[in-house]
């Protein structure tokens, strides 16, 4: 499997990612495995799962108020009720929903802001049951991805049988279509010109929130749809580190890292780099060293057949870096696919994967993340790529330089003449820095 980075522009003189074939085939392997199922129909509530089965998009501003809902009766075709504005859009400008047919008026709980007895819940079901109802599926069970607890009850109370729809959603996501393996690596490129110009702005005396500011800037330039985080960590904070950037000043010696997360018309990128700041101290160079061992390991043993178990097994446990148990220490030697979410099947963790592991099949995209504390006992290494399994093995996606650990912000001096020091940055002396054109530091 060839995966190219095209431009993100449609053109005639070049076939790029098909935007048709994408409704498409997502519809068609969603189906498919409702039809493998014991359940009658899907409901969702959940953003992109009704993204994936409707090609339906509002605005990331309504992703966590369960506003509107979707349903694939078995033999049927996707519905999605929005609220006015937003239905009527989708009856004007979407038109494999065949306008009223299947883009309809209609609208959730808002979370329980509606009165509870205002019967917003009820109309829901009773919207529900009537599209089961012309399908002949009222009495079978509907898989539902998430459900408020009113809406649960309504659903209840009108007769339907209502079971976990998420393990559905989520088998028909596991293995991506190549436009989605496409998207997906154009949203890695747009990382790698974010982590181009972090690299460049990073240096002592800037905060961490100005670096989340500048990599936001670069990415909605490029066109991202949603940045939906930059986990900007530095100094003490590495270790352990949140998962939330602050105000903190980036001083001279301190390791950074950062994980930056948005969208390409929809499809997500999990990306952690990390570097040095102004210089690297010995601890800091060593827990590097390990951490990118830890990746490489598990890289080298993607391939189809390959389990989560084999990847997981080759990394350190949550005993050999300071955690007393692998609960304690998830998400730090991790794994987990990535699509319209960030964190899709496969799951990759020694929490659960030795005991339950999954099988690798060509077509899944997912990210590695490695971790290693430093003997300074308060900096640490994080990094993270994103894998695409080939027919023979895997390619990784995420291009931005980091093989070695790279420190960003050094500065020299330089004589200018009789007893005049002048001060250059990085950015003018990278081969002076020991940063060539392949990054490397």
């Amino acid at each position: 499997m060839a995966i190219r980075t095209y431009g993100p522009n449609a053109v005639d003189w070049e076939e790029r990612v098909d935007l048709a074939r994408l409704r498409e085939d997502r519809l068609a392997r969603l189906r498919a495995e409702l039809d493998r199922s014991e359940v009658g129909a899907l409901l969702s509530f959940d953003f992109a799962n009704i993204r994936y089965m409707t090609a339906t998009h509002i605005g990331t501003w309504a992703m966590d108020k369960l506003i509107r809902f979707a349903l694939l009766p078995r033999g049927g075709d996707p519905v999605v009720w929005d609220f006015g504005s937003a239905a009527r859009h989708h009856q004007l400008f979407n038109p494999w929903l065949e306008g009223e047919k299947r883009a309809r008026a209609g609208i959730s709980t808002l979370r329980g802001a509606f009165h509870p007895d205002a019967g917003v819940a009820e109309e829901v079901a009773r919207k529900v049951y009537a599209v089961l109802a012309e399908h002949g599926l009222a009495g079978e069970p509907v898989g539902v991805d998430l459900v408020e607890l009113p809406v649960l009850a309504a659903l209840q109370g009108a007769g339907l049988t209502v079971v976990d729809g998420q393990q559905v959603f989520l088998e028909a996501r596991r293995i991506k279509t190549p436009d989605e393996i496409s998207l997906l690596t154009q949203a890695c490129s747009m990382v790698d010109a974010a982590y181009e110009q972090l690299y460049t702005f990073l240096r002592p005396g800037v905060r961490e929130n100005e670096c989340v500011g500048l990599v936001s800037k670069v990415l909605y330039d490029l066109g991202s749809e949603y940045v939906e985080g930059v986990n900007a960590i530095s100094g003490e904070r590495c270790a352990p580190h949140p998962h939330v950037y602050s105000d903190r000043l980036i001083r001279p010696g301190d390791p950074a890292f950062f994980d930056i997360l948005h969208s390409h018309l929809g499809y997500r990128t999990c990306y952690y780099r990390c570097f040095a700041v102004g210089s690297a101290s010995m601890a800091q160079r060593d827990a590097y060293t390990r951490c990118r061992e830890y990746m490489d390991r598990a890289i080298a043993l993607v391939k189809p057949g390959a389990t989560t178990a084999d990847i997981v097994s080759v990394w350190p446990t949550a005993q050999e870096f300071g955690f007393p148990d692998e609960e304690a220490a998830f998400a730090l030697q991790y794994g987990h696919g990535v699509g319209l979410a960030i964190w899709e099947k496969p799951i990759f963790s020694r929490l659960v994967s030795l005991e339950h592991p999954e099988t690798l099949r060509e077509g899944m995209v997912f990210a590695l993340e490695t971790y290693w504390p430093a003997a300074d006992g308060w900096s640490a290494a994080r990094i993270e790529e994103e894998v695409v399994v080939t027919a023979t093995g895997c390619e990784v996606i995420t291009k931005f330089p980091a093989e070695e650990l790279l420190v960003a912000g050094r500065t020299y001096y330089t004589v200018d003449g009789p007893l005049n020091l002048r001060r250059e940055s990085q950015s003018h002396l990278n081969t002076a820095a020991g940063r060539g054109d392949d990054h490397n530091g």
